[in-house]
C-alpha cells in the first residue's frame, strides 16, 4: 500500500534500526529511567514492607499522615489553615535497621504525598515539609507510630 504523496517525495525508514541520529542517546536515556523506576520500585516494597503488614493495603501509612495533617490543623483566617509540617516515623528496631540506607528516598517520597495532600486541601505550611525516620525507643511499638509538631522556618 502507498501513501498519496507528491512525486518524487521520499518517506524516511521508521525502524527502530534507522530511527534519528539520536536514538542511541534515546535508549541510554531510556535505559536510565528504567533503572530509576526499578529503585523506585524497590524503594517503594521495602517501605510497604517495612511499616504495614501483607494484609493491610499500602495506603494506611500515607492515610495516617493525611489524617494528622487534617486532625492537627491550625484555622488562621478564612483563607488559611497551617498543618504540621514535621513529622516523625517511629519504627521498630529491625525495620528501622531494614530502611537506613533508604531513608532519605523513603522520607522524600512520604513528604511528597504530605504535600501533595495538603496542596488538595488548601492547607499551608509554617516551614518546609520534613520527614524522619527513627527506631522506637520503646519496645511496646508494634508496627509504627507517627508523631508531627510545626517547625517554623529559622531565618
Amino acid at each position: 500500500m502507498r501513501l498519496p504523496c507528491a512525486p518524487g517525495t521520499v518517506w524516511p525508514d521508521t525502524r527502530m534500526g534507522a530511527c534519528a541520529p539520536h536514538s542511541a542517546g534515546q535508549r541510554n536515556q531510556m535505559r536510565f529511567l528504567a533503572s530509576l523506576e526499578h529503585t523506585m520500585e524497590r524503594w517503594s516494597t521495602t517501605v510497604w514492607q517495612s511499616l504495614v503488614p501483607r494484609q493491610k493495603k499500602q495506603a494506611e501509612v500515607v492515610g495516617i499522615l493525611r489524617r494528622e495533617c487534617d486532625d492537627r490543623a491550625l484555622i488562621l483566617d478564612r483563607r488559611r489553615t497551617l498543618v504540621p509540617n514535621a513529622f516523625v516515623i517511629e519504627l521498630p528496631p529491625e525495620s528501622h535497621r531494614q530502611l537506613t540506607d533508604d531513608s532519605a528516598q523513603v522520607a522524600g517520597h512520604l513528604a511528597a504525598h504530605i504535600r501533595r495532600h495538603a496542596a488538595e486541601q488548601g492547607y499551608t505550611f509554617a516551614g518546609p515539609v520534613a520527614v524522619h525516620l527513627a527506631p522506637a525507643d520503646d519496645a511496646g511499638v508494634g508496627r509504627f507510630r507517627i508523631r508531627s509538631h510545626i517547625s517554623p522556618l529559622h531565618r
